[in-house]
């Protein structure tokens, strides 16, 4: 990765660090050799490196897998009672790091720690023959952290401790591009502390905020602010749960999760047809809408691009904003757990999050929970 001047494009952030994109996200898995082969296959990740006992690696094995410019981890520990497996059997398969790409990782590091960031790792330098990393960490939400991973002297694979991953089976991509934003839940009340910090410690500015009006329906209800960096490329929308006559997903969520963390990782594309028609055909579920909700989604939108029809096949829903527009869909847990889930996201334009279609996708949600016994 090349570092070169990133526009900022929202005023109200400080943007003291300033962050360049997302570097990767790692998840703690039971199997990562099975998880790996699963967000290839249902994904189209590709192999890209290896971290475990073939590399000299005797704690923990690591597949990375790379599709355009998303990096995902998966991580199992090699032996019981570990930091890594102690984390899993609390919370079940699940995020554990967001890794922010950075050209100071030290400066990173000491700023937020010095504006209240809790340390998880301290700035080390790893090296190997391809050069060196510069990696430091800090606590965010439950046990989630943030990487900063400053890699402008280093020419390897990954990082040093990982091998390139050479596998005869290679899927072909489905057209995920980047990630466009992560979502966390945090318990009750606890949203605007964290948004206070991702302003405060971090420099991130707050785009939007929906309250239990916004977000509700006849049973359900949560509460969600939006804070992003200046340049808008890291985007961490913070939800809590809200008062109403049964338990929300965000309630679902923390009970199996067992506290706050990540709940779903919003990818891009640019054909979001082509992209879930793609990954239909290779096993994934999604949330149904019922086909009404198209019935008068255009009278809702206005005039799109896009045929509706295979947008109703599909389940895609469509919302718009004073910018344009955006088209989304949004996976079944891909855990065991009923927690993490990924978005499918296609922006016309829109900067928004779907705001028209929090109504039908929560009850979507509300059917799966009722299906589960837990709503």
């Amino acid at each position: 990765m090349e570092t070169k001047e990133i526009k900022k494009i929202f005023a109200a952030a400080e943007d003291f660090l300033p962050i360049n994109g997302t570097d990767f996200i790692e998840l703690y898995v039971g199997n990562a050799k099975q998880a790996a082969h699963y967000y290839k296959t249902a994904f189209g990740f590709q192999s890209l490196a290896h971290s475990g006992l073939e590399t000299g690696n005797q704690n923990y094995d690591s597949y990375v897998l790379v599709q355009d410019k998303i990096r995902l981890v998966l991580t199992s520990p090699l032996k019981a009672g570990t930091p890594v497996g102690k984390h899993i059997d609390q919370h079940g398969d699940g995020v554990k790091a967001i890794a922010l790409w950075v050209d100071d990782a030290t400066y990173s590091y000491q700023e937020t720690v010095k504006r209240g960031a809790k340390s998880y790792l301290k700035p080390e330098t790893r090296k190997d023959k391809h050069g060196e990393v510069v990696v430091a960490a800090i606590h965010t939400y439950g046990e989630t952290i943030h990487y900063f991973i400053e890699r402008k002297n280093y020419q390897g694979v990954f990082l040093p401790g990982y091998e390139r991953w050479e596998t005869s089976y290679q899927p072909a991509p489905t057209g995920l591009k980047y990630v466009d934003h992560m979502v966390g839940n945090v318990g009750w009340g606890e949203m605007n502390q964290w948004v206070d910090f991702y302003a405060r410690v971090m420099g991130f500015a707050q785009l939007i905020s929906f309250d239990d009006k916004d977000i509700s329906t006849d049973y359900t209800a949560l509460m969600s602010k939006v804070m992003s960096n200046g340049n808008g490329r890291i985007k961490f929308p913070i939800n809590e749960p809200a008062e109403g006559k049964k338990k929300s997903q965000i309630e679902e969520y923390l009970d199996f999760y067992g506290g706050p963390g990540v709940q779903h990782i919003a990818v891009a594309t640019d054909n979001i047809i082509e992209t879930v028609t793609a990954m239909q055909s290779r096993g994934v579920e999604f949330l149904n809408v019922p086909s009404s909700y198209y019935d008068t989604v255009l009278d809702r939108v206005g005039s799109i691009d896009e045929d509706l029809e295979p947008l109703k096949q599909l389940g895609i829903l469509i919302d718009r904003d004073d910018e344009g527009y955006l088209l989304q869909i949004f996976t079944k847990p891909v855990e065991s757990r009923p927690t993490v889930f990924f978005e499918i996201i296609q922006r016309k334009g829109a900067q928004s999050f779907g705001k028209g279609n929090f109504k039908a996708l929560f009850e979507a949600i509300e059917r799966e929970q009722e299906l589960r016994g837990t709503l």
